[in-house]
């Protein structure tokens, strides 16, 4: 059997930097209590082994405000202004662990809505990511994840408006809505906040899927770029399947295969990717 396992496949820079950052917290503060403000990845794994070395994850505000004492780490999806207020108020330590280029968009959208703008975010709004950068502009937002929404946008004809994504989106999608909003002769100016390692990933997941008889794409159920992936890929091939960790491949689904291809989303650690494609080889 031929296995292509993607390059780009498991943690991107940003969630390689926001783990690494957990575990050091473990490491050195022995006598303080560790949080993550949410979960600090999509992966229920990696977070399963954080809470078994003391790690809680706070879950909402209002738990938040109950916490008195300790190191709150911020996740990578980065988190509203506001939530800055509470840490310091609350007199929490607080560690950054956000993505640079998340915190590249909170500075920008903070700057264009201070300059009047109307700010539109491409992305998913009950994403974590999508809900942070919100939370770095005033009342004039809007976000847009459809074709239908970004039809349906409309502002007056003197706005200025700025469009951002959220740094997991499909590139293709972005450039389409973009396109819709750009015939609506705004004063607009897009900046594609995609982070090129996203924008790599899909490319090379959906050049491979094209090749292969079987393409499996490893992640969490709730991690949004595995999701996206997944999408692209059973575009390009129809025997796609979606798993979480080796436990969920029906190894059934490859018999007779000649060809599989393997990716997996920016949440998932390296161990799970190698389980998967060793366990592959060996039994076929």
């Amino acid at each position: 059997m031929d296995i292509r396992l993607a390059k780009t496949a498991g943690f991107c820079f940003g969630v390689k930097r926001a783990v690494e950052t957990v575990y050091e917290q473990v490491a050195k503060e022995e006598n303080q209590k560790i949080y993550t403000y949410g979960p600090i990845i999509h992966n229920q794994e990696v977070i399963k082994d954080m809470k078994n070395k003391g790690v809680e994850v706070i879950e909402t505000e209002e738990e938040l405000k109950r916490i008195t004492s300790g190191v709150v780490i911020i996740r990578s999806h980065g988190v509203p202004k506001h939530i800055y207020d509470i840490l310091n108020k609350q007199g929490l330590v607080c560690v950054d662990a956000t993505c640079p280029f998340v915190k590249k968009i909170h500075k920008i959208v903070e700057k264009e809505s201070r300059l009047g703008k109307h700010v539109i975010i491409i992305g998913d709004e009950n994403h974590p990511e999508v809900k942070g950068i919100q939370g770095w502009v005033g009342d004039a937002v809007t976000i847009i994840k459809t074709e239908e929404q970004a039809e349906r946008f409309t502002v007056p004809k003197d706005t200025s408006v700025c469009v951002v994504s959220q740094t997991t989106f499909n590139y293709n999608k972005f450039k389409y809505l973009v396109e819709i909003l750009s015939k609506k002769s705004y004063d607009i100016n897009v900046l594609n906040t995609i982070c090129s390692a996203t924008k790599e990933r899909q490319t090379e997941a959906e050049s491979i899927a094209k090749e292969v008889e079987v393409m499996i794409v490893v992640g969490d159920k709730h991690s949004s770029n595995t999701q996206k992936l997944f999408e692209i890929c059973h575009r390009a091939c129809d025997n796609t399947y979606y798993i979480q960790t080796l436990e969920d491949l029906d190894m059934n689904q490859l018999k007779s295969v000649k060809t599989v291809g393997i990716t997996a989303g920016a949440s998932t650690p390296n161990n799970i990717i190698e389980e998967v494609q060793n366990n592959v080889r060996i039994n076929f």
